[in-house]
């Protein structure tokens, strides 16, 4: 598996691990695999404005930078998360506070509703 993530890297593809913390995600695959991305799961995003997992979910992302890789926070809905997040440094988030699930053909709409405003 590990050749053919490289071939697909090899074409420009960027890997991500998914769900980052939870079942078959492992330390292992950080040094084994050839990823771009790593998306911490949901499970540490709900509960990141508590003081503990605050410092769990900071310690995943500076592990993340570390390895060169790009920390992304899965499952965002509230600002109070959005704004740790933003504390933590963490720049890409995905969440139904962005937006929910849509088909490929209305995001061009959503993405030019949500453009600022040029001079």
């Amino acid at each position: 598996m590990s050749r053919r993530l490289a071939r697909l890297r090899a074409f420009g593809v960027r890997i991500a691990i998914d769900d980052f913390g939870t079942g078959y995600s492992s330390l292992a695959y950080l040094r084994t695999l050839p990823v771009d991305v790593l998306k911490i799961d949901r499970g540490f995003v709900s509960r990141i404005e508590e003081r503990q997992d605050r410092a769990l979910f900071r310690a995943v992302v500076e592990l993340a930078r570390s390895m060169y890789l790009q920390p992304v926070a899965e499952g965002v809905e509230t600002t109070g998360q959005a704004s740790v997040l933003r504390e933590l440094d963490c720049g890409l988030a995905q969440g139904f506070l962005f937006a929910r699930p849509m088909p490929a053909d209305a995001l061009p709409a959503v993405l030019t509703a949500r453009a600022p405003a040029s001079s």
